[in-house]
């Protein structure tokens, strides 16, 4: 250092001392600084909202599964052999009504028959025309010698016989118009057609099925429930299907099952959908059927995260640190999940964004959104 101050003149060398000495002290700062930070606010990780875990009466629901069916199936057959259908009318899908023709069969053969039956009727209105003028005569010369009591007897007989005749004539012409309107094949309720069987140009005969009718277009959940559920469920609890992400329907129960299966322990519950909308018989289901209502401890799903399998919730502690809580959930209601176990007093918890944050983390809490605060 000597020599160093030696090159300069020595006016100058305090100057340079004091400068030396100021370079020194701006190295150290840093230090100095790092040594002090300590002492100041850790950076916040995240700016988030906070909210509170509520208490809701929520439905008790004993989860199920099973297949959509027919609640009952009309089979439509023929009640008439070795025609030919000559027209169809309805399809697959078709909404009918009770009475609407859904197929025709050949009636030529059938209205022939038809006309001979009618000709056999006039013929025997003829026949008891003239047993009736034979009777009546009978009646009027009984007793007198022109007419013998056996010829008597014999015109009266044949005016019964006439009678019975022409009942029996009409009674053939009945059925051949009961078998014409056979020709004609009709819904037997109102529902909508399940399957078709029959073709155009095909011969069927009688109790040939033509077409399978899911009556009144309903729709049932036949749900499987285990053995010891059964008894907590009654006709008439509301239950709730989900067909997809998107898609669900109301429904009530109509029976539960008087037995289960023995093998698999499940029974089946019965339940009616009142309106069907997008539900199809041989669909599969899942939902669950309203037992009750029971007390639930709810949060938002946005408060939920899960990682590793788990699910947590962070609570906001009183110096602005996060306090990560593993959780236990169970019901779901809209947007909402109770919690069962792992918050042991409901404390203020980060509403959203826990996903980027770690137990300890610092945060900036800002108030909610006034026009989303609280909404189911």
């Amino acid at each position: 250092m000597n020599q160093s101050l030696s090159l300069y003149p020595k006016r100058f060398a305090p100057t340079f001392l004091v400068a030396m000495i100021a370079v020194q002290g701006a190295l150290a700062l840093p230090e100095a600084a790092l040594a002090e930070g300590s002492d100041q606010p850790a950076i916040a990780a995240l700016t988030v909202t906070t909210t509170l875990p509520r208490h809701d009466d929520w439905p008790l629901a004993i989860p199920a599964s099973g297949s959509l069916t027919a609640w009952q199936e009309a089979v439509i057959a023929a009640e008439i052999g070795g025609l030919r259908v000559i027209s169809l009318t309805a399809d697959v899908g078709d909404q009918v009504r009770r009475g609407d023709v859904l197929a025709e069969l050949s009636q030529a053969s059938v209205r022939a028959d038809l006309a001979l039956e009618q000709a056999r009727v006039e013929q025997a209105q003829a026949a008891l025309s003239e047993a009736l003028a034979n009777g009546e005569r009978a009646r009027n010369l009984a007793g007198r010698a022109t007419l013998s009591e056996q010829e008597s007897k014999q015109y009266l007989v044949a005016e019964e016989t006439a009678r019975a005749n022409l009942a029996a004539a009409e009674a053939q012409l009945k059925g051949q118009q009961i078998r014409l309107d056979q020709t004609r094949i009709r819904a037997v309720d109102d529902g909508v057609i399940a399957s078709r069987t029959v073709t155009l140009g095909s011969v069927v005969q009688a109790g040939t099925e033509l077409f399978r009718l899911i009556r009144q277009n309903r729709i049932e959940w036949r749900a499987e429930v285990m053995a010891e559920q059964l008894a907590r469920i009654q006709p008439g609890q509301a239950a709730r299907i989900r067909l997809g992400e998107d898609v669900s329907l109301d429904g009530v129960v109509r029976l539960p099952a008087p037995t289960f299966d023995p093998t698999t322990r499940l029974a089946l519950v019965y339940v009616d959908l009142p309106d069907p909308g997008a539900a199809h018989a041989g669909d599969f289901a899942r939902g669950e059927i309203i037992v009750g209502q029971a007390p639930a401890l709810t949060v938002p799903e946005s408060a939920v995260v899960l990682r590793d399998g788990n699910r947590y919730v962070f609570e906001v502690g009183d110096d602005q640190r996060v306090i990560q809580r593993k959780i236990g959930t169970g019901r779901r209601a809209g947007n909402r999940i109770e919690i069962v176990t792992g918050l042991p007093n409901p404390a203020p918890l980060v509403e959203s964004g826990g996903a980027f944050l770690n137990d300890g983390d610092s945060i900036h809490v800002v108030p909610a959104d006034p026009l989303t605060a609280g909404r189911p």
